[in-house]
């Protein structure tokens, strides 16, 4: 059996459709009543926007099935989408909406588990591409390995983001059918981490033609063949402040 099931699906006209539910949104009082942002940052970590709020002012300006801001100091051009839950249906749902208001570039921030030894909890990780372990991403594009990140805007990301490791992810639905074979077999392959977000935003990302990024903090571990738990988040809470800064500079850039 072929997946998807419908094999011949890339033609298609889908019934629904991202524009009649922004309209809906608009309808009942719920969408942001502000012009769309250039640039968005979709943060996997909740507290962050409100958290740094003093260092990094922002203005909440409603609601996208999570919060959204503006980044006051980027005058209207980056936005911050956060408190929206975790996975790839829901976050290729929110980016279908977010293209279709006019957003052109995301970058995600995402928690993963780091699967080289050489990794340590709290690392930084820009993903390149994606290997497409997920099902999302193959309901926008055949079937293959990898998927990628967006160059120009990568390298946005590099340049502020200095002191960090480049690779490659891994991309599930099943965090607790990640298997240890698959880890070996990762390990071998040189990918860093393993989440369940970026493959789906890269594929979606391709097929609508706007530009996306990824950064993962590390915020556990997997590579010694068991779950190791962080001892504490301080480590991981700064480095998601780096990546949050890094994300909205690399953004306002290309604004």
């Amino acid at each position: 059996m072929s997946f998807p099931n419908f094999p011949e699906k890339y033609q298609g006209e889908p019934v629904m459709r991202p524009e009649d539910t922004i309209a809906m949104r608009k309808r009942f009082g719920k969408f942001p009543k502000v012009d769309a942002p250039e640039g968005l940052v979709l943060c996997l970590k909740n507290d962050l926007p409100t958290q740094l709020r003093w260092q990094v002012p922002v203005q909440k300006v409603g609601k996208v099935m999570g919060d959204f801001y503006l980044v006051r100091s980027a005058r209207g051009r980056v936005g911050v989408l956060s408190n929206f839950g975790i996975g790839a249906p829901v976050v290729a749902s929110l980016t279908e909406e977010m293209i279709a208001w006019g957003v052109k570039r995301f970058v995600i921030l995402s928690w993963g588990g780091a699967l080289q030894t050489s990794l340590n909890v709290g690392d930084i990780i820009i993903t390149e591409r994606a290997i497409r372990d997920e099902g999302v991403s193959h309901h926008y594009l055949p079937a293959e390995k990898f998927i990628h990140a967006d160059a120009a805007l990568t390298v946005k990301l590099k340049n502020n983001l200095p002191q960090t490791t480049i690779g490659s992810t891994w991309t599930t639905d099943a965090p607790y059918r990640e298997t240890r074979d698959e880890v070996i077999q990762y390990q071998a392959e040189g990918i860093q981490v393993v989440e369940m977000e970026i493959a789906a935003l890269f594929a979606l990302a391709k097929v609508r033609g706007v530009q996306a990024s990824a950064v993962v903090v590390a915020a556990d571990k997997l590579a010694n063949l068991t779950w190791e738990m962080p001892s504490d988040m301080k480590r991981i809470n700064s480095s998601f402040e780096m990546a949050y800064r890094a994300a909205i500079q690399a953004l306002n850039e290309g604004a």
